[in-house]
């Protein structure tokens, strides 16, 4: 065990065997069902809890809240929290300078057992961190699972990453000298994970900071802080101490931009739209007076992901794939299909096939998991119904186009599909972010490729066919960061799918990948002479 000035104390933690990826609950097993039905009973008592900032692990209040509320029942509270303003940027960065000045002497097996330490607890109480998720975010339960796993992974997989990264050794030994390859701590993080993986995405820029070395500053989505205020007591739990992550909900004009433009601020992991994402950048390449290093951003954004239907695909499961991934969490993933680019012998069969497959899902509260449950709020519910009226008027609506009523008022859509869609129309280039499909017809492979590659995005991609030299072509030549044969394209899994893109789609970060520590450290080279 050991100390790091805190009476915190973190109980050493070894990763036991090789990563395998958290399984998945079979929610179709009754013991499974029942158990997830008692964790919504249990959150559902605890709804309405006020949360305070953790600034150097002190806990504050402010005269300002935010409070999260559930999509589903937008009149539900499920949490009040401080909001963070420009009083607070700089107790912030104290804190979290103090902090990194003990935790970066820390042993790597410290850092990694505190990672370990933190999944074990999540694993331990999953259903109960599903539950947060179907009422903050309105995740149905697959898709809440799906986020707790991959925040498990990411805590499983950077602890061992941390642990590699520890052993790193230059690539020849030079006659004559002892040579040694360190990658030490940056210093002071913002991190600004985005609403709609509020668990996982946060979870993991988090975790792949200070298990490096870092401290950091959590500005969570203001859509979604209760999730985020869970996990930061699930560090502390797991031997956290003081100053390492400090909680900060606010504003994105005033604490976001503040934090992101503080002189000591020494990089931002951010995951959001491709406008904040380019603000960001480009506020964190103006140097401040007294910096004295140059800021480094690590950024995800948006997409708008195509997938293939090649004339020789398994019509069947080109349908399944393209339906899963259009309206899976109701398409509100950056790695969502928001167009199927179809060649013409299949297309008419194709579309007929879609409509009957979507006629099929169905729509409401996600604690009675449903298919789909509600988008993330007001705003986004307006932005999908407008992208929906140009859709009507740039192609012909088969399915869906309607907003759903419910007692609740709850932010529902109806799974949308667009057929006959032009590959330069506005719903095929501008991310919409919601449970809307373009079909696209396409001449032939040639032109099926080239209209996959015409947007300023390029996250995800898939290809469904039966030809190698189709696939082969499709390696070489379809331009996204993560690219899918045969099977739909989200879901990466850590570990396996390295995850990030090119183009407007963000930095090619790779979370989840063995390069994803680099991110968050500098590379240290010492010769030392022999006598």
């Amino acid at each position: 065990m050991a100390i790091v000035d805190s009476p915190t104390i973190i109980h050493l933690r070894a990763p036991q065997g090789v990563f395998k990826n958290e399984p998945f609950v079979d929610f179709s097993k009754h013991e499974n069902a029942h158990a997830m039905r008692e964790a919504l009973t249990q959150v559902g008592d605890l709804l309405g809890h006020e949360y305070e900032l953790v600034i150097g692990g002190e806990r504050l209040k402010t005269r300002d809240k935010i409070e999260s509320i559930n999509p589903a029942k937008p009149s539900q509270v499920v949490g009040v929290h401080q909001k963070a303003g420009a009083e607070h940027v700089e107790k912030a960065m104290q804190a979290a300078l103090t902090a990194f000045e003990s935790w970066k002497k820390t042993t790597v097996e410290e850092r990694s057992s505190l990672l370990l330490n933190a999944a074990a607890i999540i694993r331990d109480r999953k259903f109960e961190f599903c539950a947060w998720l179907t009422y903050e975010i309105g995740k149905n339960w697959a898709e809440a699972d799906a986020d707790v796993a991959e925040t498990i992974d990411f805590l499983e997989f950077y602890a061992r990453e941390a642990l590699r990264l520890d052993q790193a050794t230059t690539p020849i030994p030079y006659p004559g000298e002892k040579n040694e390859l360190r990658y030490i701590p940056l210093g002071v993080g913002a991190v600004i994970p985005p609403w709609n993986f509020p668990f996982a995405i946060m979870a993991g820029m988090t975790a792949a900071a200070i298990v490096s070395g870092n401290t950091v500053i959590l500005k969570p989505s203001s859509d979604t802080p209760t999730i985020a205020a869970r996990f930061v007591d699930v560090l502390e739990e797991a031997g956290m101490p003081g100053g390492v992550v400090n909680f900060c909900p606010g504003s994105g004009a005033t604490f976001g931009n503040a934090i992101v433009e503080h002189p000591k601020t020494r990089f931002i992991a951010f995951t959001g739209s491709k406008e904040v994402g380019l603000d960001i950048h480009e506020k964190a390449a103006k140097t401040q007076k007294g910096q004295i290093w140059i800021k480094r951003t690590i950024l995800e954004m948006g997409g708008k992901d195509s997938i293939i239907v090649s004339d020789d695909a398994d019509i069947d499961a080109a349908v399944d794939g393209v339906v899963a991934s259009a309206f899976g969490f109701s398409g509100q993933k950056c790695s969502a299909c928001s167009r199927a680019i179809i060649e013409e012998p299949l297309y008419e069969v194709f579309v007929e096939k879609v409509r009957d497959r979507v006629a099929k899902l169905t729509i409401g509260d996600p604690v009675k998991n449903p298919n789909m449950g509600p988008v993330a709020n007001a705003a986004a519910m307006k932005s999908i119904q407008e992208y929906i009226e140009i859709g009507k008027s740039e192609g012909r609506l088969i399915a869906g186009g309607n907003a759903v009523k419910t007692e609740d008022g709850g932010y529902f859509l109806e799974p949308t599909v667009i057929a006959d869609v032009a590959p330069m129309a506005r719903i095929s280039q501008e991310e919409i972010f919601g449970p809307v499909l373009a079909l696209i017809r396409a001449k032939n492979y040639d032109d099926a490729l080239e209209i996959a590659n015409n947007t300023e995005f390029g996250l995800t991609g898939a290809v469904y066919s039966a030809d190698a030299q189709k696939l082969n072509r499709a390696r070489a030549e379809y331009h996204v960061g993560n690219l899918y044969f045969n099977r739909k394209c989200t879901g990466a899994m850590v570990g396996a799918h390295p995850f990030g893109g090119f183009n407007m789609s963000g930095t090619d970060s790779k979370a989840g990948g063995p390069d994803y520590l680099y991110l968050f450290t500098q590379a240290k080279s010492i010769a030392e002479r022999l006598s």
